[in-house]
């Protein structure tokens, strides 16, 4: 949780700064008597308000919490990368509706036992967020969706000898600040607590939860522009 709070502070801080280059750069290039407003406030035909983009995750302890049906209890602990595909709409202002793909995996030993796990996730997130001289963009957004879950556990140790899958409905909570680097792309950094859900094995029960710091880059585009 500390790499989260200095990646979001050092944001915050950088904000304004950041808003005031992009409106000063923005004004120099379009003079102000010829293009006094940023581009939200253009037609819808020239709106670019569709976007297409990648993300990378850090999962920072993705966790497996095993339940036995006899009784004994592990949590097992990994950090690893995801990564994910993003397609969103900016509906309003204020609000963004987005889709996403992301894969992450993660293997741990514990108990004398090997965990491994693929976990295919696909997510419909909305964000609620506030423009800061169009550049700058905080936000912060919730998601819901259905996680694949691809669970082994190896031959050695109490939970031994289990194999999983199926698709169970996740929970994602996220925020972060968004750059618009330029006309075309934009630049985003973020946290998110999900709950990829629960899977039932054999003899167990395990619940995958992951706190993630993300960073993506998005292309804009209009559907009519």
């Amino acid at each position: 949780m500390k790499k989260i709070s200095l990646v979001l502070l050092s944001a915050l801080v950088a904000t304004p700064a950041f808003a005031i280059d992009y409106d000063d750069e923005y004004d120099g290039y379009y003079g102000d008597e010829q293009y006094a407003e940023p581009s939200f406030t253009k037609s819808a035909s020239e709106k670019r308000d569709t976007y297409a983009g990648i993300r990378i995750h850090r999962n920072e302890h993705i966790s497996f919490k095993y339940n036995v049906n006899n009784g004994d209890e592990a949590t097992i602990r990994s950090d690893n990368f995801g990564l994910g595909l993003t397609l969103g709409n900016r509906l309003t202002d204020n609000v963004k509706i987005e889709l996403e793909t992301l894969y992450t995996g993660a293997s741990e030993n514990k108990h004398a036992t090997n965990f491994d796990y693929d976990i295919w996730s696909n997510m419909l997130n909305i964000y609620i967020y506030k423009n800061f001289g169009g550049a700058v963009e905080p936000y912060f957004g919730i998601g819901v969706g259905i996680s694949g879950i691809w669970a082994d556990i190896g031959t050695n140790g109490a939970f031994a000898g289990t194999h999983d899958s199926g698709f169970e409905m996740s929970f994602a909570a996220m925020c972060g600040i968004n750059f618009a680097l330029n006309k075309y792309v934009d630049l985003n950094l973020g946290a998110r607590y999900i709950d990829y859900g629960e899977t039932d094995f054999d003899n167990a029960t395990a619940h995958v939860r992951a706190t993630e710091l993300y960073i993506g880059a998005a292309y804009k585009f209009g559907i009519f522009d």
